[in-house]
């Protein structure tokens, strides 16, 4: 079931951005939208989506409200269920535009990101979401072929032109910095996600290109547009191999109910199958390869956690389907 409210365009565009904790981090994101370059007849708004927080961010948005009023309109918003998902779906039932970009609040958008998030939204009709650049903004030097498991940060560089992603192999915008078209959204992606986001000990992944499938089986299409550009920024615990490791491991366990989203019923039990033994040959090819390096390369190690992920992730979903009817 969708959540189908009456649309009601009074902006040109709007950014939402999810947080938790955040109050340490929103002021630098909060400083850069209220320098954007965007056109003197653009109408916009920032709704920032407090996911049960426990810090002072209410505290910051309400400080920002009137710095900002001369650019745009900031609203605060709660929302009580945690994960960025349900965050997600709170600033979409909000916005009132037709586009709304998405920007994690520890990344910097350049200054022109508004602007060229929005032109492009008019320039490609039937997109209905585009993710950009993102370029690590890493505290600490990362380890060596980061490049190999970067985009489980997040981190995305496919050049110079705009083109379309290839949803069927999973290659999609993360949410840390993309635009969803609100009819696009509105007339597709259930209300309630079955994937919702890191929340506690949970790494489990998949909470961003859930909508994206539901939006890509809609018939819309998913574009990558290099000018919409941002830094991500990386502290140093998230190079630490514990979290990484756990990283890889979430990115893993959700391929199968990903899959199952743009699977026909009759293919669902062959989906099954696919994808575990997809799962298992890679996992094995990579061991083969890379057999002497797996306890001592970090990337190496992670990309074998994520096969093996890749492969349990079949029995990681009926396992939460028998536990949820308990």
């Amino acid at each position: 079931m969708t959540y189908q409210p009456a649309i009601k365009i009074t902006m040109d565009f709007t950014v939402a951005i999810p947080t938790y904790n955040g109050a340490n981090r929103l002021p630098t994101l909060l400083d850069k939208l209220i320098a954007q370059i965007t056109p003197s007849d653009l109408s916009w708004q920032v709704i920032v989506v407090d996911n049960n927080s426990t810090d002072t961010t209410a505290k910051i948005v309400t400080e920002y409200q009137s710095r900002c009023k001369e650019k745009f309109s900031l609203i605060y918003a709660f929302e009580e269920q945690q994960g960025a998902a349900f965050a997600r779906q709170k600033a979409m039932q909000l916005a009132q535009s037709e586009l709304v970009g998405f920007l994690d609040d520890d990344v910097t958008p350049a200054e022109d990101w508004v602007a060229s998030a929005y032109d492009f939204g008019l320039e490609h009709t039937q997109a209905g979401a585009y993710g950009g650049r993102i370029i690590g903004k890493i505290e600490v030097p990362p380890p060596g072929n980061f490049k190999r498991i970067q985009s489980f940060l997040a981190l995305r560089d496919r050049g110079n032109s705009p083109h379309l992603y290839n949803p069927e192999n999973l290659a999609l915008p993360p949410s840390a910095a993309w635009v969803i078209r609100t009819k696009a959204w509105v007339d597709n992606v259930p209300s309630q996600p079955n994937l919702g986001g890191r929340t506690g000990k949970s790494m489990v992944q998949g909470d961003d290109y859930e909508p994206l499938l539901y939006i890509y089986r809609a018939g819309w299409e998913i574009w990558y547009h290099p000018e919409m550009y941002v830094e991500h920024h990386i502290p140093a615990g998230r190079l630490e191999e514990q979290y990484l490791i756990a990283l890889s491991r979430g990115c893993g366990l959700c391929i199968f109910q990903l899959r199952l989203i743009t699977a026909k019923n009759w293919e669902k039990p062959i989906t099954f199958s696919k994808v575990m033994l997809g799962g298992l040959k890679r996992a094995c090819v990579h061991f083969w390869k890379y057999r002497r390096e797996i306890k001592t390369d970090i990337v190496t190690r992670c990309e074998f956690v994520f096969f093996l992920s890749w492969f349990w992730s079949p029995f990681y979903y009926l396992n939460r389907r028998i536990r949820s009817t308990q």
